[in-house]
């Protein structure tokens, strides 16, 4: 494809940044982007063996460009960028990103929008503006011998309240955690888990915690057969308990490893007649609370008393919500915790870096100042 010979045009690329807003990324293959496919030819240009940039990277490097904070948020939204938004419609996107400002969709689409999307079309015009000038692209050769990998731990210190607070992530598998007291688990209102074969957290965990023989076959399904003498301590086997319900089981297999207690937080509710079911946030944070009740009660009677806990992002994989308001669901109850000074030490785990990124941003405020290390 032959270079540009003059430099995009603001309003052109604005213009298409919005197309691309209205249909999002699943459809840029079917849209006319020729301002932003002349700048993703123009910076794919110049390396070798190389394959040309698509739209959908040149976007998502304009929107890495653009400082992070709300304003990177609002644009991932915007644009179906974030993890859990590609295919969703335009409207939803739109009130995803209008909760990152805290606005109403409205006061968003007249305003907020066409800022956080012309700021992006501004990060477009200087990734064209730097390709044509020849901006020396690294060569491999200049590489580490051993790129660094992303840290697997990372601890976060938001501001809540006018007072620091200490968060840590953990980047991981959940059964790769260690001496956590309380690991949450979510669970469907039944409190029937997942088949230990399945690779979501819930599953993972009763995988985890269930005793086998040295030839690898079952001996104990703890955290099954606990679960299911609790539903039946409450006279509830086969009966729906209210969202926002949480179960207490040991850790299993999980104690060797330092894991103290599993609580079951009933978040899903099954649709009639399918395979799926729905997560609303609210009962997300009905369950975070009462997670914290729970973890009140039970913490003088094991000594030493519990005091950390674990949260996975709630109803984030199947259960239909973006991790961003996985994770602000979540948060409303963990911050009302720590405003009141509770003692808990809080733990997130999340599976990918990228997720653990969101995390930090959506946890670094005014004042506050994530930082990432080992643990």
């Amino acid at each position: 494809m032959a270079h540009p010979l003059h430099p995009p045009d603001h309003a052109a690329v604005l213009a298409e940044v919005r197309t691309t807003r209205r249909a999002g990324v699943v459809g840029l293959r079917g849209l006319a982007t020729p301002e932003l496919s002349r700048v993703a030819a123009l910076k794919s240009s110049g390396a070798a063996g190389s394959r040309p940039l698509t739209v959908e990277e040149l976007l998502r490097a304009a929107v890495a460009r653009t400082g992070g904070g709300t304003l990177r948020d609002a644009a991932e939204l915007s644009l179906g960028l974030a993890d859990g938004t590609r295919d969703r419609p335009a409207a939803d996107r739109r009130r995803l990103a209008a909760r990152v400002y805290g606005v109403s969709v409205e006061r968003f689409r007249k305003h907020h929008e066409l800022m956080v999307l012309g700021q992006v079309a501004e990060q477009v015009l200087l990734i064209a503006a730097e390709a044509a000038a020849g901006e020396r692209r690294p060569d491999p050769a200049d590489a580490p011998a051993h790129p660094a990998l992303p840290a697997a731990h990372r601890v976060l210190t938001p501001l809540v309240h006018g007072r620091r607070a200490t968060v840590t992530v953990h980047v991981h598998s959940v059964d790769l955690l260690r001496d956590i007291d309380v690991v949450v688990s979510p669970s469907n209102v039944y409190f029937a888990l997942p088949a230990p074969y399945k690779s979501s957290v819930a599953a993972t965990l009763r995988r985890a915690g269930a005793r086998k023989d040295p030839t690898g076959a079952l001996v104990e399904d703890h955290l099954h057969d606990e679960l299911r003498e609790w539903a039946v301590r409450n006279g509830m086997p086969g009966r729906a308990a209210l969202p926002g319900t949480v179960a207490a089981t040991s850790a299993g297999a999980l104690g060797d490893q330092g894991v103290r207690r599993v609580y079951h937080a009933a978040t899903a509710v099954p649709r009639p007649d399918s395979n799926d079911y729905d997560v609303r946030p609210v009962d997300v944070t009905r369950s975070v609370t009462a997670v914290f009740a729970l973890l009140a009660r039970e913490s003088p009677a094991h000594t030493p008393p519990l005091r950390s806990l674990c949260l996975p992002l709630l109803g984030a994989g199947r259960g239909g919500l973006t991790p961003v308001e996985s994770f602000g669901a979540l948060w409303t109850a963990v911050e009302a915790e720590l405003a009141r000074g509770a003692p808990w030490d809080i733990h997130l785990v999340v599976r990918r870096p990228a997720r653990a990124d969101l995390v930090a941003r959506l946890l670094a405020g005014p004042g506050t100042a994530p930082a990432a290390g080992g643990v």
